[in-house]
């Protein structure tokens, strides 16, 4: 929808919501379950390809490429999102055992946040669960809104912009399920709650932080996702929070209302350890880093960010899996070590990724009236004579120099 124009908008959602209810009416007829699934959508993915063969057979030239990208894009969060539901499948199909009392000793550096924010959200009552559900539940709303800003003049200017936070989420989607497989985690609601079953090593969560003992791999049942490690909503919700820092204020303001609200709805509803939410920071810092140098260049400071990042997101994992003892041992060395790692990372990516700077005015010189001269320098010195007009490719005629230093 970014790369039409409003008529062209109006088309496509009218048309979209036109294919949805022949659907749902199709549905209806031959008495199918109209709750199941996804009962809206097909129009909107029937409208995109149907923008594929319009750009193809009626468009040339940049505007061609300009609607395919369009295209692309939409494609490509719907395959994002069944890769995602498939990914998770596999965690739960293919990993018999999880780490999760790894993560239950770790998070003993960080205070056992899962268990506090646990009882604070109960203590809040209904009230306080529903609004931080609605929240959880709908991050790729807040991610569309910062999306809709940030290209909201692609339509005028007939070009995406160089960096915006959909290709951010894609790569932290496509990266993310690979370290739930080398780290599969469930979650303290499940490992050490009620709802893990018979699986669950105790129902401690949230009243009762979990003993420090020696760690081991424990089974669990072959449906519940192993998606805790790292946390990709807080990576979502961090990814954001960074693109909504140069919005207004009100984006601004929405951007850290939902960072603060996700990562209080993780742990307060016992799906991630606290430790798991540093992960998840230090990941979408790193690859924030690594897809904004795909803009900008690969220059020193970037790759030097991205390979910190990624140092630190390893030495993390290797921490959790084989020092989680010692981490519960010493809380006092490593809960600050954890904290600073991930604010020096968000430190070097302020300060060491400078927004991308336009061409400078080298060598010119701007006088009264707005005119541009070009001081011409040599090796040698100062070059004799009038100097250029920048851009104009001329002299100025000796009648109009200015002299006096005004």
């Amino acid at each position: 929808m970014v790369v039409l124009n409003w008529r062209q908008r109006c088309i496509a959602a009218g048309t979209a919501i036109a294919i949805d209810v022949v659907f749902l009416l199709v549905r209806w007829a031959v008495g199918a379950d109209l709750n199941g699934g996804h009962p809206f959508g097909n129009g909107a993915l029937w409208v995109i390809l149907g923008v594929a063969v319009l750009a193809v057979t009626r468009r040339t030239g940049p505007e061609r490429l300009l609607l395919l990208k369009g295209v692309g894009l939409g494609l490509l969060l719907v395959t994002g999102r069944k890769t995602g539901d498939t990914w998770l499948l596999i965690t739960s199909e293919t990993r018999a055992t999880v780490l999760d009392p790894y993560l239950a000793n770790a998070d003993h550096a960080l205070g056992n946040p899962s268990w506090l924010v646990g009882r604070m959200v109960e203590a809040t009552g209904p009230v306080g669960a529903t609004l931080l559900d609605y929240v959880y539940a709908q991050l790729a709303v807040a991610a569309v809104v910062v999306a809709l800003y940030q290209l909201r003049n692609v339509a005028v200017e007939r070009r995406f912009p160089g960096h915006h936070i959909v290709r951010t989420f894609l790569v932290i989607g496509l990266l993310g399920p690979g370290i739930y497989m080398i780290f599969p985690v469930v979650g303290p609601i499940f490992a050490f709650g009620a709802d893990g079953g018979h699986w669950a090593l105790a129902d401690l969560w949230p009243d009762t932080p979990p003993p420090i003992a020696t760690p081991h791999a424990m089974p669990f049942d072959g449906i519940t996702p192993r998606n805790c490690m790292p946390s990709l909503h807080t990576a979502w919700a961090t990814a954001i929070f960074i693109h909504s820092r140069k919005g207004p204020r009100a984006l601004r303001f929405a951007g850290t209302f939902w960072l603060i609200a996700t990562l209080t709805a993780t742990l307060g509803f016992g799906y991630h350890y606290g430790v798991d939410l540093v992960a998840g920071v230090v990941f979408a810092y790193t690859i924030e880093a690594a897809v904004r140098m795909l803009d900008r260049g690969w220059d020193r400071p970037g790759i030097q960010l991205v390979a910190y990042g990624t140092t630190v997101f390893a030495a993390l994992l290797l921490c959790y899996r084989f020092a989680s003892l010692e981490m519960a041992t010493y809380p006092w060395l490593f809960g600050p070590l954890l904290i600073l790692a991930m604010h020096d990372l968000q430190h070097g990516r302020c300060t060491g990724l400078p927004a991308r700077r336009s061409p400078q005015l080298h060598g010119r010189v701007i006088l009264p009236g707005g005119r541009r001269w070009h001081r011409a320098t040599s090796s040698s010195g100062p070059q004799r004579g009038p100097p250029a007009v920048v851009g104009s490719g001329r002299h100025p005629r000796p009648g109009r120099m200015r002299h006096g230093g005004r």
